[in-house]
């Protein structure tokens, strides 16, 4: 991509203000506002997005102009002017006019001041934003009810709401040809890994596109590389006391604006098993709930093809527990039904998001009515698949993690289609597969398996339970913190 050169900003001050009035569009954008000023006997012009800009902060900026006599600004008009008459925090001058319009465009203003080669910028932006209100998707029964929005600075303010170290750092970052998406990597500059940092910021740095319509989503694509890999490489969070423990412990952050979704990095696979909701119970209570996860995760994974598997071979059950095979065949081969059921879940779960709240009960019933009992009275599915079923689909819904539970659900039916065609060779094949792949990902690189793949003891008791948090003392190893020590 060929770099752009920079256009000056010219002593003439007409030839300014024409070439702000073409790049911006004034008069063919009707949200773009351009105001023709004169104070102190300078003719001054203003440059704006209306909606980005908050008018009474404007507003007041004028009426204080208003006031300033020629005489006042005779000698260093530049200077006067941002240090004595422009009375704002966030100010500064450009000497580019092509960085202008990006930054108008982005929501400051842009003041063209006859006599100075230098455009002054005042960031009097204000963004439409809702509330932090808790996510849907991390609710936790006692804890904070903030979250996450789609706004940078509400984003990074409360982040250092709860870190409120002096090496935490906040380095700008923005990406798109066209959209200008602003980004921040955020980590503890005293803890974080340097190299993980570096490694961070240079895939973002290298990410040439026109814009970033997705936002987080698209960044994560340009990042993570593996593209066909269904296993999500980051960690995202909308609750910033998550992503304060993640900060604490070496991770990198990285904030996108227009995005309630903070991504972490690096994760393994049991980071995405983590919820908040553990660390607030007691420790015991907290091991007993990861468990509880565990298995239930597990389950959403392993228990159809297992089932189907002894299903279609009765001779791998004991005679103890041949109870747990179909006691009557269906109309339809058992993997059909699997599919069809799994296929109609993920069609409900669709249904249930374009759904209306005030509608939300009426599909509940009728995908109940029309899934359960009617489906296996007109001999459509037998009852043991539609029991197998609502288990896995139960544990599919405790991953903590959303992206995780959907790669759950591809390698769940693909497994199912491997045991179906090869059964006993077709499961173990699947599941090794399933084990070497977990194992050969890395994340920035970190191994995807760890603790167990490179082993760590210690680290493995933390993955399975829930240490009390004196004891844990230790930031993880495999992140080689600056500081290991808590």
């Amino acid at each position: 991509m060929e770099e752009k050169t920079q256009t000056n900003v010219s002593g003439n001050y007409y030839k300014n203000v024409n070439y702000l009035k073409d790049e911006l569009g004034v008069g063919k954008n009707f949200d773009i506002i351009h105001l023709d000023l004169e104070y102190a006997e300078t003719k001054m012009s203003l440059f704006l997005v209306d909606g980005l800009v908050k008018d009474n902060l404007l507003h007041l900026l004028l009426k204080f102009l208003a006031t300033v006599k020629k005489e006042q600004l005779d000698a260093n008009l530049l200077t006067k002017l941002m240090k004595t008459y422009i009375p704002h925090i966030e100010i500064e001058a450009v000497d580019d006019l092509d960085k202008v319009v990006d930054l108008v465009l982005a929501g400051p203003t842009a003041m063209v001041v006859e006599g100075i080669d230098q455009v002054i910028v005042i960031d009097a932006r204000t963004y439409p934003a809702r509330s932090p209100e808790e996510p849907d998707i991390e609710r936790v029964v006692r804890g904070s009810r903030d979250g996450f929005v789609e706004t940078l600075v509400f984003n990074t303010a409360l982040t250092r709401r709860r870190v409120r170290d002096r090496t935490l750092r906040m380095e700008y970052l923005q990406v798109g040809r066209r959209s200008k998406t602003d980004i921040v990597v955020c980590y503890l500059a005293d803890i974080a890994n340097p190299e993980i940092v570096k490694q961070v910021k240079d895939s973002i740095s290298k990410i040439d596109t026109d814009g970033l319509p997705m936002a987080e989503k698209t960044v994560e694509e340009f990042i993570s590389g593996r593209h066909w890999n269904p296993f999500p490489m980051i960690r995202y969070t909308e609750r910033p006391d998550t992503a304060a423990t993640h900060l604490f412990e070496g991770h990198v952050c990285i904030i996108v604006d227009g995005s309630p979704s903070v991504m972490i990095a690096p994760t393994t696979f049991w980071h995405h098993l983590q919820h908040a909701e553990d660390y607030r119970n007691k420790p015991l209570v907290g091991a007993y709930l990861r468990m509880v996860r565990f298995i239930a995760v597990w389950a959403s994974i392993f228990l159809l093809p297992l089932w189907y598997l002894f299903a279609i071979d009765s001779s791998l059950l004991p005679a103890t527990l041949d109870f747990i095979g179909p006691n009557k065949e269906g109309e339809l081969p058992l993997i059909l039904q699997f599919l069809m059921i799994e296929i109609g879940i993920d069609m409900l779960r669709m249904a249930a998001i374009h759904t209306p709240s005030s509608l939300a009960t009426a599909l509940g019933l009728v995908a109940a009515l029309m899934i359960g009992q009617v489906a296996v009275e007109v001999g459509l599915f037998i009852n043991e698949v539609v029991l197998y079923l609502a288990i896995v689909a139960i544990g599919t819904f405790s991953t903590p993690s959303y992206e995780l539970s959907l790669a759950n659900r591809i390698v769940r039916m693909i497994l199912l289609i491997l045991t179906a065609v090869f059964q006993t060779y077709g499961f173990v094949l699947g599941v090794a597969g399933l084990f070497i792949l977990l194992i050969s990902m890395k994340s920035f690189g970190v191994p995807y398996f760890w603790p167990f793949i490179p082993f760590n003891i210690r680290a493995i008791r933390d993955v399975f339970l829930r240490s009390p948090i004196p004891l844990k003392n230790r930031r993880p190893n495999i992140l080689h913190p600056k500081d290991p020590d808590r």
